[in-house]
């Protein structure tokens, strides 16, 4: 199956782009080659500019403060594990004070490296990290993979409270949602939604062997989504077939 996911409000948006940046940064680092290392700089430079919106921080603390409440009216709950629920909670916890006491914004501290941020100011650039442009960066490249490692780890050590927090705030996000089998008729699939309830995000799993390409869109009392299929040049053509696929909503 293949995954695809759809965020209902731009704060959720801004947090799945950090998620997606994080991880293409981990997958990077853990790498050798110098190239690998250029492009987790430029992963870490980019959440560094996602970060710098004003209220990401407080709508973080306050998700995670919102599941923490969710939580916290399970107790006494028999079909609820009690030790599981205290794991979570305390895992909250942990991410809120660790964000909340982090000063500024993410990778903020960052900014007084000059060598950093003269990479920052040229990594855009086509080409403008060459040699003869950055020397002193060149030369950080010919170090080992393990000196090049240490050094961004360091460096990304800054970003760790965000990364933690909303890896636990997508994960309880995610888990919030009951996925079930719809059918789109002729490739199209509509689902009223009770306005009573608030929806976050919408997860749409597709059988990978129907090479399918889903259209989304969703307000909070309607989402819709046309199924796609590439023609022979690659262009999306609607589907024209009933197809089952699991679809989830998120609170």
């Amino acid at each position: 199956m293949v995954l695809y996911e759809y965020p209902f409000n731009e704060g959720i948006r801004t947090m799945l782009r950090l998620e997606h940046l994080f991880d293409r940064m981990a997958g990077l680092i853990a790498r050798d080659n110098p190239v690998d290392h250029h492009y987790a700089l430029a992963s870490m430079f980019e959440i560094m500019d996602v970060a710098a919106r004003a209220d990401l921080k407080s709508d973080v603390l306050k998700e995670l403060d919102r599941h923490k409440q969710q939580l916290l009216s399970y107790r006494g709950n028999p079909a609820i594990s009690e030790a599981a629920l205290d794991d979570v909670i305390g895992r909250i916890d942990i991410a809120f004070t660790s964000l909340n006491e982090s000063p500024g914004k993410a990778g903020q501290a960052l900014t007084s490296n000059e060598w950093l941020m003269s990479i920052r100011s040229r990594i855009g650039i086509p080409g403008g990290t060459c040699a003869f442009d950055l020397p002193a960066y060149y030369a950080w490249q010919q170090y080992p993979a393990e000196h090049r490692r240490a050094d961004l780890m360091r460096w990304t050590d800054t970003l760790t409270p965000l990364s933690t927090s909303l890896h636990l705030l997508l994960g309880l996000l995610r888990e919030s949602g009951v996925p079930h089998k719809v059918v789109a008729i002729g490739g199209q699939y509509q689902q009223s939604l009770t306005p009573a309830r608030t929806y976050h995000l919408m997860r749409v799993r597709l059988p990978q062997e129907a090479d399918l390409v889903p259209e989304i869109s969703g307000h909070r009392l309607m989402v819709s989504i046309r199924l796609m299929k590439s023609d022979s040049e690659g262009r999306l053509r609607p589907l024209a077939e009933d197809c089952a696929f699991e679809l989830a909503l998120c609170s």
